[in-house]
């Protein structure tokens, strides 16, 4: 079982053995985020010390060192990323079986984009056949509310206060497992072995099947209700929002997707939660979650290098330290970047409309960009971001995925946060000292990309209304000066 396999449907039976590894290797190669190589070698241990007997957990420099000390014949599920799932199938003795916890299977998937013909591979229509198929909020062959998709309800600007007053999560207690773990990423570091980025702790996020049923119940009961209207709004004092924080535990494999979707449907069936509230949560994971799964396998392993945009800038250092040295001064960045650094997580909105659209606006290269997701989101996986970053917020692939680029300035995040109201820039400015490096930086991205979108008809009236833009030449010359610096 890799670490991202930790859960019960990973294993056939209560007595199967189990072989885990802990290779050192892996933190080694690339500068992750520490609270993420906490969690995962946190996560790793504890289902070691629950297997107990059944399990042989061997702790080696490399994934082959420990093989090498294992014998007899050995099964894996698939793995979720190309790298790894190569390199078990290159094992002579280890039989690879099919993949757990995303619906549908791969084959089915790729039934289903048969059957699309020419048609796009559009995630609400995957969607609308998931709740079919599994019979999630549905009455018969119809959606129950009578819609499929309660979006635009779910799309509220945030309230005219600090925080949603939603109930706290409940957070899991660190024990002596974490203790050593953090001893050994303090050693690993000292000695030169590892580098990391963004602080320590504590940690926040489930390790082990009972912490992560217990953030599920407690997201369902406490917070699921007020998840739906404020699910796009950000608050520079309220972190978590109304997210459920079970992302984490899900790609580490401790939760099977559809016990919380069926945990938030009865919330809606029983009156506990409303429709709006459960219908979003249940399309992030039967919806957009399984999707991404199975783009990352459809698309094929060199998706991750398109780039029709021909974006190619380095990610400045600023941003790969998360402004560890708080230098930035455009507040939704600035606040943002704390968050990655304090906690190794930000909601989705963040991650794609101030991160991903800074990123595509500067022109950033995709697969730096990529890397850097993976590595600094304690739920940063290579099947979780190739498509998401390269396709959804990149608009590297050319429109495969996305209908549009996420491009988007300073009225956006004025509108959906309260970031903008103590910062130095004005989002309604666009040239000059005060302007915002969004709001300047949308008009640079349609200028620069003009010959590229041209025939996209949901970006043509911007398009169109850049060339009647006065100061469009002052513009262009502003951002490029401006390019990788501080902003």
């Amino acid at each position: 079982m890799f670490a991202d396999q930790l859960g019960p449907h990973f294993v056939d039976s209560t007595d199967q053995p189990v072989l885990l590894i802990e290779s050192k290797a892996v933190f080694a190669r690339r500068r992750f985020h520490r609270q993420k190589a906490h969690l995962v070698l946190s996560a790793l241990r504890h289902r070691a010390a629950e297997l107990g007997d059944r399990a042989q957990f061997e702790r080696a420099g490399t994934y082959r060192e420990a093989l090498d000390r294992v014998s007899g014949e050995l099964s894996v599920c698939q793995p979720t990323s190309y790298a790894a799932d190569r390199f078990v199938r290159g094992l002579e003795r280890v039989e690879v079986l099919a993949a757990r916890g995303f619906t549908p299977s791969r084959g089915d998937f790729e039934d289903w984009a048969g059957r699309r013909g020419a048609k796009r591979l559009l995630m609400e229509d995957f969607y609308r056949e998931a709740r079919v198929r599994l019979d999630v909020l549905m009455e018969g062959r119809n959606p129950v509310g009578g819609r499929w998709n309660f979006d635009h309800d779910n799309r509220e600007a945030p309230p005219k206060q600090p925080t949603l007053d939603t109930a706290e999560p409940w957070w899991p207690t660190e024990d002596e497992i974490d203790e050593e773990v953090r001893a050994d990423l303090n050693r690993w570091e000292r000695d030169g072995d590892v580098r990391f980025v963004g602080a320590d702790g504590p940690r926040r996020f489930a390790v082990t099947r009972r912490e992560a049923l217990h953030v599920l119940r407690d997201f369902v009961g406490n917070r699921l209700p007020g998840f739906g209207p404020h699910e796009d709004a950000m608050l520079a004092a309220d972190d978590w929002m109304a997210h459920s924080l079970l992302s984490a535990p899900f790609n580490l494999g401790l939760l099977d997707p559809l016990e919380a979707v069926e945990r938030a449907e009865d919330a809606y069936r029983s009156g506990a939660a409303p429709l709006a509230s459960v219908e979003g949560f249940v399309r992030q994971l039967i919806g957009w979650r399984d999707y991404m799964w199975h783009l990352y396998w459809h698309f094929g392993h060199d998706y991750r290098h398109r780039n029709k945009l021909l974006a190619r800038r380095r990610l400045p250092d600023w941003f790969t330290e998360l402004d560890a040295d708080g230098t930035v001064q455009a507040r939704c960045l600035s606040e943002v970047l704390r968050g990655v650094r304090e906690h190794g997580w930000v909601h989705h909105i963040p991650r794609l409309m101030v991160l991903g659209n800074y990123a595509l606006q500067r022109g950033w290269s995709p697969q730096e960009l990529t890397d850097w997701f993976h590595r600094s989101f304690v739920d940063g996986y290579d099947w979780v971001m190739v498509a998401n970053v390269v396709g959804m917020s990149q608009y590297a692939d050319g429109g495969l995925l996305a209908t549009k680029p996420y491009a988007a300035g300073g009225a956006y995040i004025n509108k959906m946060s309260d970031f903008c109201g103590d910062c130095r820039y004005n989002p309604r400015l666009r040239v000059g000292p005060d302007a915002c490096p969004f709001t300047a930086g949308y008009w640079w991205f349609l200028d620069r990309n003009a010959d590229r979108l041209q025939g996209n008809q949901r970006i043509a009236r911007q398009l169109t209304a850049r060339t009647r833009l006065d100061d469009l030449p002052e513009l262009v010359q502003q951002e490029e000066a401006r390019g990788n610096s501080i902003p």
